[in-house]
């Protein structure tokens, strides 16, 4: 049983994600119900190394939900891998009297929550990430937006080629996990959709599909693009070659983080975000909060990072039939 908790740090790690903040709030008005001192970390990790922490109260998250990004800035911290950065972190939380952290991100900043505690510091981890890449999780917060974020642009730039009868390769994010890919090509009627989970590099059969497309009359084809497959610039280039069809490639990039959050990303946040301060509340550390089979659950960290995620592979085989 970990000791009594009278202050907690939170803090967001690694890449943004709209429902941060929502989360944000949500741990901060929920330790002040409890009769907890809040102290925010800023740039994550960074934060804890280089002394950058700043008291909170309710008036600090107020006006925060409805917006994206995260008020606390973020960073990746290499520093926070080696000894010297986590003993500048544990005498940063000794300074503030912070007892437990609430860290916000992906797996990557797990790890760093799980160096907290093998270093003294009790810490809970809120998945925050739109790649939907954490395993011991079916939702982590950020995805929805993205994925609608995503989904919109792509209708655009689905009218543009149709009227100009183009091929076009839209690259979404995602990092080594295709499911942004893998519902924008469901959502938005995609003719060919590449996961870095299934995709084969078979390009001569993406060409032939391409070409059997037209001949049936087809205006336009659309191809949606996973981060971890990349190259869609050269890949457009060379499909262009070889079927004489006009081919544009859109990276969407950084958009697909930003913007306000949907109700959905709010109302997940602020949930895990309050479940995350009691458990802390309950002595409970070097845990993950999760969504799983309808309920809010948590997971052991070491346990979470174990865990392998793969694309569902009936909603797989739906996104092969519906894009013929």
């Amino acid at each position: 049983m970990s000791k009594e908790i009278k202050t907690i740090g939170v803090l967001t790690s690694g890449g943004d994600a709209p429902g941060m903040n929502a989360a944000i709030r949500a741990v901060v008005r929920t330790a002040l119900a409890r009769g907890l001192k809040v102290k925010g970390i800023l740039k994550g990790y960074n934060g804890l190394i280089n002394d950058e922490v700043i008291d909170m109260d309710k008036k600090s998250v107020s006006d925060i939900i409805h917006k994206g990004g995260t008020i606390l800035y973020t960073a990746r911290c290499l520093e926070f891998i080696t000894e010297e950065g986590q003993a500048k972190a544990l005498e940063t939380c000794k300074k503030h009297g912070i007892d437990g952290v609430v860290v916000i991100g992906g797996d990557g900043s797990f790890r760093g929550a799980r160096d907290l505690v093998k270093i003294g510091v009790n810490a809970i981890g809120i998945p925050g990430t739109i790649d939907l890449d954490i395993a011991c999780t079916e939702y982590t917060i950020g995805f929805d937006t993205a994925v609608n974020t995503a989904m919109e642009a792509i209708d655009k730039i689905r009218d543009t080629s149709t009227s100009h009868e183009r091929c076009s390769i839209i690259e979404v994010m995602g990092r080594n996990a295709g499911y942004i890919a893998l519902w924008c090509g469901i959502a938005n009627g995609a003719e060919d959709i590449l996961l870095p989970e299934r995709y084969d590099n078979d390009e001569q059969t993406l060409i032939n599909h391409i070409i059997e497309g037209r001949k049936r009359g087809k205006k336009h084809h659309l191809i949606i693009n996973a981060e971890g497959i990349g190259h869609s610039t050269g890949m457009a280039r060379r499909i262009e070659a070889a079927t004489g069809i006009e081919t544009r490639a859109t990276i969407l990039g950084y958009m697909q983080r930003g913007g306000a959050p949907t109700c959905k990303d709010r109302m997940f946040a602020s949930v895990m975000g309050s479940y995350a301060v009691d458990l802390l509340c309950a002595g409970k550390s070097n845990r993950v909060v999760a969504y799983k089979e309808g309920k809010f659950v948590d997971y052991d960290v070491n346990e979470a990072l174990e865990m392998k995620k793969d694309i569902n592979e009936y909603e797989f085989n739906v996104s092969s039939l519906l894009s013929k």
